[in-house]
């Protein structure tokens, strides 16, 4: 949610400013604005699209200093007047995140005689940056920045400018992300490093609870105590024609048609298929701790929930370890019970997800390890966990996961196959049979997305219902869930995935013949099962759509339609029937004329709690 930008150089800085807000649109937004040093700080900004914002910036306003802003809206509606930049006389000011105790310091602004134009909660950083400036002393804008923060409750990424400092840009960071780039005599500020990869891939991320400034030619970092920090910077190993559609008509079918690859990139140097060992460096547990492990808690929101639910089952059957897997926005208000002999699994694409962040470090504070799966380097996670495994997907634009999901699947697989190995509870052989079919995947996945035709005369026959259930047992439960979730997400039909086997403690009385239900069918030990939910919901004259293997010749005596995928190790099947359901989605959405890589009310970075 919400982009921020930031530049200052001896370029133009509204060309660059809108060009950067236009690669974060995928996160979501429903305003946008910027604020240039013009010899005088000029802000413009709308509620809208950025389209909209070009055309209420006039054409002669030059300056080489700037800040900009995509807004998605938390306090106050989608309105001009809520948009960012948000201006305190000489002061104006972009924000991500919540400010907690906003109403308290508004009062007391107030009370000084500030006058709020706005319904948000970033104007009282602006209001404050001015008073402690001006009002409280007579501060430059970095020890104005430094007061301010101080007295902020909650999550920020700031980016402010002064009239009075016109060759500088200054930024401060808590619990929401910020990165700045290095050019030559230019540097940016981003919450996220598609925004200025156009320009450099040499960045440093910022931290939390630090602060400093950009000039044209240098950075200048410090800590809460006002020490100067010395920082390595990083290159960014992607380019932007991974972050650009090449050809595809949304970036969601890119992404879907990116799997081959990107599961391969999770996977690649780490599986040893001769020896039957999952090679992982990156963890910081020696094989004495993993046996001792008692439990494990997957934290994880949305999508990575899901993913986090087939983790569970993996971790059960391969590694014998209890495994509990909790919604992190629930995780810490639950009074959890663990214990330093417990590891918890934290999976969030971003790296910035704020409810699993907030849960991770709940859980730091019981002494338990933790892991967390993540696609982004640097993010904050990365910082917050004790061992990272990186998805390594590339670039997701899309609102909805795919690719980043599938990545996450594969990264359960290998931790689960590596963990069962170092705990005897699975063999050599075992092993090697999971190994040989993970590196088979990307080739079956392939066969999968050249399936895509009979999927889409699939969708477009359905697109008209307004209610669809996703059926699964055991493995294939988590696959429905994350079916229906992205049925709901992109093309906005009401969609719910339950167990099977829960059908008729209460859904069933919902079904009826206008009320299509996709049944993941793969073959395993639950198949006989399935089978029986499936003629539970013929017999309510439902429509069944089924997901099943190849060589399954008796699927169709049973169900309307029948979408294959190759045949595959049992514990692996998942990963290609949710390539079948995101292609069922996509055209769904598609015949729809939905929104497809922004949809409505929905960001691609939840920061907020």
């Amino acid at each position: 949610m919400c982009g921020i930008v930031g530049y200052i150089g001896s370029e133009q800085a509204v060309p660059i400013l809108l060009e950067s807000l236009k690669m974060l649109e995928y996160r979501g937004y429903d305003s946008a604005g910027v604020t240039v040093f013009n010899g005088s700080l000029e802000t413009y900004k709308i509620a809208g699209m950025i389209k909209d914002l070009e055309t209420v910036i006039p054409q002669n306003v030059t300056g080489s200093t700037g800040i900009g802003h995509t807004r998605w809206a938390t306090h106050g509606k989608p309105e001009t007047r809520n948009a960012h930049p948000h201006l305190s006389s000489n002061v104006s000011v972009v924000h991500n995140g919540i400010i907690e105790n906003y109403l308290e310091l508004k009062e007391r602004l107030s009370g000084l005689g500030y006058e709020f134009l706005s319904d948000t909660d970033t104007e009282v950083i602006a209001h404050l940056l001015h008073f402690n400036m001006n009002c409280n002393g007579n501060k430059c804008l970095l020890d104005g920045l430094a007061e301010t923060v101080k007295e902020l409750e909650g999550s920020y990424a700031i980016a402010a400018l002064c009239a009075e400092e016109p060759d500088i840009l200054a930024f401060a960071r808590k619990d929401s992300p910020l990165v700045i780039g290095i050019g030559e005599e230019s540097n940016y500020a981003a919450s996220d490093v598609t925004a200025f990869l156009r320009h450099t891939k040499e960045v440093i991320f910022i931290n939390d609870n630090e602060i400093g400034l950009l000039r044209p030619g240098s950075i200048e970092i410090f800590d809460q105590g006002g020490n100067r920090l010395s920082r390595d910077t990083e290159t960014i190993e992607w380019d932007l024609e991974a972050a650009e559609k090449a050809g595809y008509e949304h970036f969601m079918l890119k992404e879907i048609h990116e799997q081959p690859t990107s599961i391969q990139n999770t996977f690649a140097g780490k599986l040893s298929e001769l020896e039957g060992t999952v090679t992982l460096d990156e963890l910081h547990l020696d094989p004495a701790e993993i046996k001792r492990l008692r439990r494990a808690t997957i934290i994880a929101c949305g999508t990575s929930w899901n993913a986090g639910i087939l983790g569970k089952y993996l971790f059960e059957k391969l590694a014998g370890l209890h495994t509990d897997v909790e919604t992190a926005s629930e995780f810490r208000y639950s009074n959890p019970v663990l214990c330093g002999e417990e590891l918890t699994i934290a999976i969030t694409q971003s790296g910035e997800t704020a409810d699993t962040l907030a849960a991770v470090r709940s859980s730091s504070s019981y002494g338990c390890r933790s892991i967390a799966i993540t696609n982004v380097v640097g993010s904050t996670i990365t910082r917050e966990a004790d061992s990272v495994l990186y998805t390594r997907a590339g670039p997701e634009i899309g609102v909805a996961a795919t690719k980043t999901f599938t990545a996450q699947l594969i990264a359960l697989y290998m931790l689960a196959i590596n963990f069962g190995r170092i705990r005897g509870i699975i063999s050599a052989n075992e092993a090697k049979d999971l190994i040989v079919g993970i590196k088979r995947l990307p080739g079956q996945i392939q066969k999968v997305l050249g399936r895509k035709e009979v999927i889409n005369e699939c969708a477009m026959q359905f697109a008209d219902k307004h209610d669809y259930f996703f059926i699964g047992r055991y493995l294939n439960y988590p696959v429905a869930l994350e079916g229906a979730l992205k049925l709901k997400e992109i093309s906005y039909i009401h969609a719910e995935g339950y167990a099977a086997g829960e059908l008729k403690h209460g859904p069933l009385a919902l079904i009826t013949e206008d009320t299509p239900v996709v049944a993941i069918a793969t073959k395993g030990h639950t198949y006989e099962k399935i089978l029986s939910n499936i003629k539970e919901v013929k017999a309510r004259n439902a429509t069944v759509i089924a997901v099943a293997d190849d060589d399954d010749t008796e699927i169709e005596k049973y169900v309307d339609v029948v979408l294959r995928v190759p045949t595959s190790h049992e514990l692996l099947a998942p990963v290609l029937s949710s390539v079948v359901l995101q292609l069922l989605s996509y055209y769904t959405a598609l015949a729809k004329y939905c929104s497809i890589d922004k949809p409505r009310n929905l960001a691609k970075s939840v920061t907020v709690e």
